[in-house]
């Protein structure tokens, strides 16, 4: 498990984008977490609120490569109107 306390990488950030008039709720959920085997993976998951989503996981070299990884995908979902919860 990863240490919170001395990494300063953020390991969960959850998105949301929501617009009632064009019937619009959907979120983007990205995390950073290391398998039983010690391998660091970046898991995303979308789809509509309310339903499971679709998932992608993305396997990293060690946890910064991963959180840079993370930022690029989060800077590219603010830029499509997401916003953090």
């Amino acid at each position: 498990m990863l240490d919170d306390l001395r990494s300063p990488i953020k390991h969960h950030l959850v998105l949301h984008r929501i617009d009632p008039e064009q019937g619009i709720r959907r979120f983007y959920s990205l995390m950073i977490e290391r398998d039983l085997f010690g391998t660091v993976r970046l898991v995303r998951n979308w789809g509509r609120m309310g339903a499971s989503g679709q998932e992608l996981v993305e396997i990293h070299t060690n946890e910064i490569e991963a959180g840079k990884a993370l930022e690029a995908v989060a800077r590219a979902k603010r830029r499509r109107g997401y916003l953090e919860l």
